[in-house]
């Protein structure tokens, strides 16, 4: 297989690109773009895709309020959000060395809704609805630093790490579950609706408030990304190679909490993007880390994509929230996934 390496810094920073890498990249990229383009054409009124293009350059400005008020900012914030899920996914299996481990199983996920259900529950009326996404995101900072500290035990394993996040969620759910029942109908709604996962009134303070928090975990990826494929032989080879084994993955498993948190936070419960975008990388191309993240951040970001665009064109004039479409593909996904794993 052709390769290319890059050394920058003197030869301090090396990255060698494979051919099939690139061709991966460059399609998965394509992908986007064109259904970026439908998306923006899609809708109660169908825009001419020439149009679209049109607006977007500047050449017309027939479709402003429709293309750029009312259907970009939900787009881009689908992009951000498939694309905060997958990667977090992809760190979350590659601690546990786990190929089933994702934010909404381990327990992540529920910890953001949990704190969000909160909010809706004892804040409505109360407090600004713009505080949603803070309280959705200290959920999950909350019940990560949680399953942390009681998985410690003169180190955190990763088979300990998914069997406690296991049993948080289920405990997060019920509470969930609770507050739901005792609420009037008006929260029940609200709390229902969020915890779907919908993109429904995305603006563009949403899109920028959830890149803000998109920038944080970026560079440390980016910095400590190629140690992780050391960590994937096992504790012992990692120590020996010189990595601290523990502090790296504290610092992953935050950067995992803040990605899936914040896309938990402006699009609700969106499910099992995070468990399909980094195996559908990793049949495309080498398994290195630093390698499969971009792979994954736009597959998960075509998949929660194609959901809204369903979500909200098939069933006009209802909107439906996008994360029924992601859970009717990603639950057999799943059971594909135990009965391929079956015997390791």
């Amino acid at each position: 297989m052709k390769a290319w390496t890059i050394r920058l810094f003197q030869g301090k920073v090396s990255l060698q690109l494979s051919m099939r890498w690139l061709v991966a990249l460059f399609i998965l990229s394509l992908v986007l773009v064109g259904l970026f383009i439908i998306a923006l054409a899609a809708g109660s009124n169908w825009i001419p895709l020439h149009e679209v293009i049109l607006q977007l350059t500047g050449y017309i400005d027939t479709h402003s309020f429709v293309i750029e008020t009312l259907r970009l900012p939900r787009i881009l914030l689908a992009i951000l959000v498939g694309s905060s899920l997958g990667v977090a996914g992809l760190i979350l299996q590659a601690i546990v060395r786990n190929p089933l481990a994702s934010p909404d199983i381990i327990g992540i996920t529920s910890g953001a809704s949990f704190g969000a259900v909160t909010f809706i529950t004892l804040g409505t009326g109360i407090v600004s609805m713009q505080l949603l996404p803070i309280a959705a995101i200290a959920g999950g900072l909350c019940t990560a630093l949680l399953i942390y500290i009681i998985s410690w035990n003169k180190g955190v394993t990763p088979i300990r790490l998914v069997l406690i996040g296991i049993g948080i969620a289920a405990i997060l759910k019920a509470g969930i579950s609770f507050m739901i029942v005792f609420s009037n109908a008006v929260v029940t709604t609200k709390a229902y609706i969020w915890l779907t996962g919908s993109l429904y009134a995305a603006s563009w303070s949403d899109v920028s408030a959830m890149l803000l928090w998109m920038l944080i975990p970026v560079p440390i990826l980016l910095v400590l990304g190629r140690s992780m494929n050391v960590s994937e032989l096992g504790d012992d080879a990692a120590v020996n190679a010189g990595i601290r084994v523990q502090s790296q993955r504290f610092v992953f498993l935050m950067c995992s909490v803040i990605l899936a948190g914040t896309a938990a936070a402006y699009a609700g419960g969106i499910e099992f993007v995070g468990l399909m975008a980094p195996h559908i990388a990793k049949r495309l191309t080498v398994r290195a880390f630093n390698r499969l993240i971009p792979l994954t951040a736009l597959i998960g970001a075509i998949l929660v994509l194609v959901a809204d665009i369903i979500a909200r064109t098939m069933f006009l004039p209802r909107d439906i929230p996008a994360g029924v479409f992601t859970a009717a593909i990603g639950a057999p996904f799943f059971i594909y996934l135990l009965f391929h794993n079956r015997n390791r």
